[in-house]
Parts: C-alpha cells; structure tokens; sequence
C-alpha cells in the first residue's frame, strides 16, 4: 500500500514562527535550528523582519497569520513614530494582538536589573542571553518552549540566585530622570540633560511610578517614595 506524500504533509501540525533580529546571520541560524525540530510532527513556516520598523509592519498586517512563537532580539534600530524602541516593545504589541503566541526574548544584556525588568513586564516564555547561545542551547530552549515550559538560559537563572530576595534597583537613566525631577527640571526638557529619546523618558516615569506603586501618580508621591528607598 502506498501513501499519498502530500497525506503526511497534511497530518503535520503547522507552526507560524517570527523571527526579528538585526543581524542576517544570526537569523539565519534560528531558521537552521528550528527547521530541524521534530519534522516529522511539525511543519514550521517562518517569517523575518530585521528591526522595529519591519517587524512593527509585519505584526500589523492583517494578512499576518498569528504566530505561535516568536523570536525577538532585545536591541535593534527603534521606529520611534509608534514608540517602538526595543525588542521588548514589539512583544507587547505581539500579546495584545496575538495574546496565544509564545515569546522567547533574546539580548546581549547582562544587567540584572534590565533581567528583572523584562521577565516582570514581558513575563517571557523564554530568555537567552545570548553569549550563552549555542545551536545546541537554541535547540533545548525551542523544546522547552514548544512544550509549554519557560525556558531561562544559564547566565540568567545565575543572576536571578544571587539576587538579593525584595530588592529595587533601578539603573542610572533612572537616577538621573529622579534627579532632575527633584530640580524641577520639566520631563519635556530632560533629553538635554539625559541621552534618551523624550519618548522614552516618559516610558521610564511610568515604569518607575509603577514599581514603586505610586497610586496617585504624581511626581511628587514618586519622588518621596523614591527618596525613602534611597534610590537616588
């Protein structure tokens, strides 16, 4: 008995995967990865965008499948027209419109403050840094993923135990927004004193009121609760 070739392409369980990153080749070998993954249950078709722009217009396009996982780089060239700045940015534009897609956030950064930061806003299914990437890791962290488990790579699980339990900490753009919040200096006129975009300024104001549980949202109320934790 034969058995019709496009039969078992049929049977197998079709995979939207978005990748977003700056660097070709690096995109190059997510594809080699996964493209080796279980061929015989899956059949996976993969779209690309290489920074915020293009992945902003690629997520948007209603001609866009949704996507079931989807790889983005933390650092890439921003599309400051619709507050796109990072990697981060463009995973909560994936969870509000595809909120079944699962994201594994992949960075250079090694700060466990950032760390921290991202697995509380994005609450990532999976985070890699990537001086730990291997083909290998890739392939283990994809599993893990696939089968509904997060997934942190080892430089990350490391500084998340030997982080002190309860702690703040916020990182120098921070200080320096609390600082000249306490002068009076006005958020508009800060890009002249702080090496950010106004945009995201503002975005850090609000991140910070929200760590810290400012209610009533004023300046004056994150600054007196800064002050108390010493922050700046």
């Amino acid at each position: 008995m034969t058995v019709d070739p496009n039969t078992l392409v049929s049977q197998l369980i079709k995979q939207n995967i978005l990748i977003v990153d700056d660097h070709p080749f690096i995109i190059e070998g997510y594809k080699n990865a996964i493209t080796r993954y279980n061929t015989k249950q899956y059949e996976f078709v993969i779209s690309q965008a290489y920074d915020c722009r293009s992945g902003y217009d690629l997520i948007q396009d209603e001609a866009t499948p949704d996507f079931d996982i989807a790889f983005l780089d933390i650092s890439m060239p921003s599309y400051e027209e619709k507050d796109i700045f990072s990697g981060e940015d463009l995973a909560k534009l994936i969870s509000k419109k595809m909120p079944r897609c699962k994201i594994i956030l992949l960075t250079m950064y090694t700060e466990l403050l950032k760390i921290k930061t991202i697995i509380r806003t994005i609450s990532p299914n999976g985070l890699i840094i990537k001086n730990d990437l291997t083909f290998d890791e890739l392939l283990f962290a994809f599993d893990r993923v696939m089968k509904n488990e997060k997934y942190y790579s080892q430089s990350v699980q490391k500084m998340l135990s030997q982080a002190p339990h309860n702690s703040i900490e916020i990182d120098e753009f921070d200080k320096q927004i609390l600082f000249h919040l306490s002068k009076g200096t006005s958020v508009a006129d800060m890009p002249q004193y702080i090496p950010i975009s106004l945009n995201a300024i503002e975005k850090r104001r609000t991140n910070l009121k929200e760590l810290l549980k400012i209610k009533s949202g004023s300046d004056e109320d994150l600054l007196k609760e800064a002050k108390s934790k010493a922050l700046f």
